[in-house]
């Protein structure tokens, strides 16, 4: 199957990125080089573009589609936690802007093999970075009753998580859980029928837990934020598409403390701390998708445009 993955909110991002044509751009997620061409586009002959990814199908397909802008994009296999990195061995210090778009493509969702669906019977799989050893099915079987209780409940959201993780330490006391199918019928035994009439597909959040927790989503998101807006030159924007609430708040609440990072108490008629703004939110309100998008992908529902300029010189 080829990388197919329909760019959200990508008029929007391009907008927002102040794309200059002798700039330098940095994609922690590079994914099928959607947003990618848009901005090499826009690049002029001494402009760059750096696209990290840990999805080696992603990086295929996106080095065949950005073959036509020749060296000015460099394609690296990593994961953007390690940008910093990435930018120093490319002897790049700074760059004009930096884009992530997370979550999962729709690639990654269409692909059974991945094991990223509740909707195909697959092996439990949800690894990004195939490299990794650890899989879906090692946390389904190998952690116990309390820690997906947790895991369900706080990266699933699932007000259902403690049935759920009980069907599933049950079950797999009988016979190891190996397939996306068996552990979406676990779920279902565990999730009230009235519920699933009307809450969407009973796997749907416990799916979401599984990747989080796999892939260590949240923690890479919550420890990069501030190194990325350091790697910003002066007036440089970043820009993050999130697709859950989880990832959201992250965002909202890191570039809201980089831009008022002062600590006094509010009584205080100086700042005494003498932590400094590292620039501004460029929105104040999410973006959001229009219509348009929405009709023509549904995937687009959840998403949400954060951007943050870092502060001039």
């Amino acid at each position: 199957m080829g990388f197919e993955h329909k760019s959200v909110l990508l008029e929007e991002t391009i907008a927002y990125l102040n794309i200059r044509p002798d700039g330098i751009y940095a994609d922690g997620t590079l994914g099928g080089g959607g947003h990618a061409s848009e901005v090499l586009k826009r690049l002029g002959p001494s402009g760059r573009y750096i696209g990290i990814d840990q999805d080696a199908d992603a990086l295929a397909a996106a080095g065949e589609r950005l073959k036509p802008f020749g060296d000015r994009v460099t394609i690296v296999r990593d994961n953007y936690e390690n940008m910093g990195a990435v930018l120093k061995k490319l002897g790049i210090s700074q760059v004009d802007g930096i884009l992530l778009d997370l979550g999962v493509s729709s690639y990654q969702l269409d692909t059974p093999e991945r094991g990223f669906s509740y909707k195909t019977d697959t092996v439990l799989d949800m690894r990004m970075d195939q490299r990794q050893r650890i899989t879906a099915k090692d946390i389904v079987n190998g952690y116990s009753e309390s820690e997906l209780y947790r895991i369900i409940r706080d990266y699933g959201e699932d007000k259902f998580a403690r049935n759920i993780a009980k069907h599933i330490a049950a079950a797999r006391e009988k016979k190891s859980i190996e397939t996306t199918g068996q552990l979406v019928e676990i779920i279902r035994e565990a999730v009230p029928a009235k519920a699933q009439m009307t809450g969407g597909h009973p796997a749907k959040k416990t799916f979401q837990a599984i990747r989080i927790e796999l892939n260590h989503e949240l923690d890479v998101l919550n420890h990069s934020i501030d190194q990325m807006i350091g790697l910003l030159k002066p007036g440089g924007r970043f820009c993050i598409i999130t697709f859950h609430s989880l990832e959201d708040r992250i965002v909202k609440n890191s570039f809201r403390r980089n831009e008022n990072p002062c600590t006094c108490p509010p009584n205080f008629p100086v700042c005494v701390c003498g932590k400094v703004s590292r620039g501004r939110v460029v929105t104040k309100k999410p973006v959001l998708p229009g219509e348009e998008e929405l009709t023509e992908n549904k995937r687009a529902k959840s998403a949400k445009l954060r951007v943050f300029e870092r502060a001039q010189a």
